[in-house]
């Protein structure tokens, strides 16, 4: 299957975004996926490759469970490349109790492909960190999703975690041949920032490195999501693992639906980002799931900007001047918004108002709990220039160049757009 611009779900259910890469000359997409049912369920590795972020064409199952260390499931993990071939690295799982889920043992492990696209799921998968035994290091169950990188002489690798007071954690180990690793440091986060750190990933940046995690129960109001993703600037050492971690952070993207983001570098050598778009229920009963376009991250002056992949941009290349021309893969409205202007775009309202981008999806969104929460950035200081990507499905919002983002899922666009006046609005697609 091929799709354009937005990865999405195949069939059934996808989640996280797993092994993102750019190897050999295409970038590799692996994902979360329940090839039985537009639900989660029992975790497999889906595949999609792209040569330049735009085309993308589904490889069918990598990864599925077939061993003792991943019998109930092949959660989420990441990518390396050495010596020509691909490392995969993830948390294989298995319930201690059948009958009770959230009873379960997890591991580390490790399986190679010569090609990116062949995987010896049978014979070729190595339990390369077994269950974490010390409950001061972290929990046997809920110690998942490794991201490793190259550093230097040797290999780093961080799992998310929690401790005994049910903070969020992060733990590193360290490695010099990829098959044998040792413990090599932990940081915990402070009280209220999550009870499980998910899906962390860490990068260096410029002169600095960014973290960025996904916590689990970090919201308590009851109105939003519970469990966000959040970036903040550290400090890190790639040799002693010794990270430092501040106490104010910033969400991934406010639009409070983009969960579980992982991060490679493109072949240019930016650092790129992408993220599982939370759907609440499936596209026409067949299909739940899809992945946010990748973004470019910068650091500048401690806040962490998410910009619009070049690529992305220079694809909508063809002006249109009616919403009947735009074609399958959606198309990219700019504008200007000032403070006190109100925009409605196909039934999605945007407002700014103190100098804060507000967004009402309720009248493109199931009508459930949480359909018609506020959403809104922080006080928006660089301009007033909207880049909005517009899909069947959702709709990104990129704020002065990625200053801040909010995006959404949609279902059921209308058909008119309202947009104010002198806002310089121009409307473009794919050629």
């Amino acid at each position: 299957m091929k799709q354009t611009m937005h990865v999405k779900a195949p069939d059934n259910w996808v989640n996280d975004p797993n092994g993102f890469i750019y190897y050999k000359g295409k970038y590799h997409l692996f994902y979360q996926y329940n090839p039985n049912a537009p639900v989660w369920g029992t975790m497999h590795w889906g595949h999609a490759v792209s040569k330049d972020l735009i085309h993308w064409e589904h490889q069918g199952i990598a990864l599925y469970p077939s061993c003792p260390g991943d019998q109930d499931g092949c959660f989420s993990g990441s990518a390396v490349e050495y010596e020509g071939k691909l490392h995969l690295f993830y948390t294989g799982i298995r319930y201690l109790d059948p009958e009770v889920k959230d009873r379960i043992e997890s591991v580390q492990l490790h399986i190679v492909s010569e090609d990116g696209v062949h995987f010896d799921n049978e014979n070729g998968k190595k339990i390369i960190v077994p269950p974490v035994t010390d409950p001061e290091i972290g929990d046997s169950g809920d110690t998942r999703d490794p991201k490793v990188w190259r550093a230097g002489d040797h290999w780093n690798m961080v799992l998310g975690t929690t401790d005994l007071r049910q903070r969020g954690k992060v733990i590193f180990y360290q490695s010099t041949d990829l098959e044998n690793w040792k413990f090599a440091g932990m940081t915990t986060g402070e009280p209220g920032m999550g009870w499980m750190w998910e899906c962390p990933d860490l990068f260096a940046l410029g002169e600095g490195h960014v973290l960025v995690v996904s916590p689990m129960l970090l919201m308590d109001d009851h109105l939003r999501e519970p469990n966000q993703s959040i970036c903040f600037p550290v400090t890190f050492d790639e040799n002693t693992c010794n990270l430092t971690v501040p106490d104010t952070w910033q969400f991934l993207d406010y639009g409070m639906d983009l969960y579980a983001p992982q991060s490679t570098l493109d072949g240019l050598g930016r650092r790129i980002l992408i993220a599982w778009l939370r759907m609440p229920e499936a596209v026409d009963g067949r299909w739940n799931g899809m992945f946010c376009l990748p973004r470019v991250v910068e650091l500048r002056n401690g806040h962490v900007y998410f910009r619009m992949h070049p690529r992305v941009r220079n694809a909508f290349t063809k002006r249109i001047y009616r919403a009947d021309q735009i074609n399958e893969a959606g198309c990219l409205l700019r504008m200007h918004l000032k403070n006190g202007e109100e925009a409605v775009v196909g039934g999605y309202q945007i407002r700014r108002i103190e100098n804060r981008l507000i967004a009402d999806r309720s009248q493109v969104y199931p009508d459930i709990e949480g359909a018609r929460m506020i959403l809104k950035t922080p006080e928006i200081r660089e301009g007033d220039l909207l880049e909005i990507i517009i899909d069947r499905n959702m709709i990104e919002i990129y704020v002065n160049d990625g200053e801040y983002t909010l995006s959404n899922a949609v279902y059921g666009w209308k058909d008119v757009t309202v947009l104010p006046k002198g806002c310089g609005a121009e409307l473009y697609t794919l050629e």
